[in-house]
């Protein structure tokens, strides 16, 4: 039995995949530094160096260049989830995808939240690919939330969901870029800070 060949990709296909590579990694640093409303497409094509026409040949408008920033950066994550060994505990699993996403965050690589008015959001929620990984994530944090809820290492009383989207507020969290904006602390203090303050609290032991 003859094994499948994979399809050989033409230069031409393989260009126009480096260069859509390049304007997603673009957008996702214009997002990451100044939010989507305040990123424009001229930015984006004179960040990449083509036209803004060449541009709309890829991504037909502004909320589709971030809306494929956001798929790439959960794709991301997804990755990052299955590099996880499958022996930790819950609560270890929790605490290292929080790590890994404020790392990312303050290397300038996570692009920030639409607000819920933004048309962003309203494209986003018609775009099966970001929905497909927002809900596969989702589902694997939340089973993991659950976990550590029934072993008594995360307040049961919390609503799974409350915790899941505090979880994902610290990768947009403004108290990392502050603090590393003062430029007295360490990326990896930082992280060690916020993550403390995330499971632990503010109380006193």
């Amino acid at each position: 039995m003859k094994s499948a060949v994979t399809p050989k990709i033409s230069f031409k296909q393989q260009m126009l995949q480096a260069r859509e590579e390049a304007i997603v990694q673009t957008v996702n640093r214009l997002l990451a530094e100044k939010g989507f409303d305040a990123m424009t497409v001229d930015e984006v094509a004179a960040g990449v160096g083509i036209a803004k026409a060449s541009l709309y040949k890829h991504f037909p408008s502004k909320e589709d260049l971030a809306a494929a920033a956001m798929v790439r950066v959960l794709h991301r994550t997804q990755a990052f989830l299955q590099t996880l060994p499958a022996a930790d505990a819950p609560l270890d699993k929790l605490k290292a995808m929080v790590r890994w996403a404020m790392q990312v965050q303050l290397a300038g690589e996570m692009p920030s939240l639409p607000s819920q008015n933004s048309s962003l959001r309203a494209n986003l929620m018609g775009n099966q690919a970001y929905l497909e990984a927002l809900v596969q994530v989702s589902d694997q944090l939340g089973g993991w939330i659950q976990a550590a809820q029934k072993a008594g290492q995360i307040n049961p009383q919390f609503p799974a969901i409350a915790v899941l989207y505090t979880l994902y507020a610290r990768a947009c969290d403004p108290v990392l870029g502050f603090l590393q904006a003062s430029g007295q602390h360490s990326d990896s203090q930082i992280v060690d800070w916020v993550l403390g303050t995330c499971f632990e609290g503010l109380n006193a032991r």
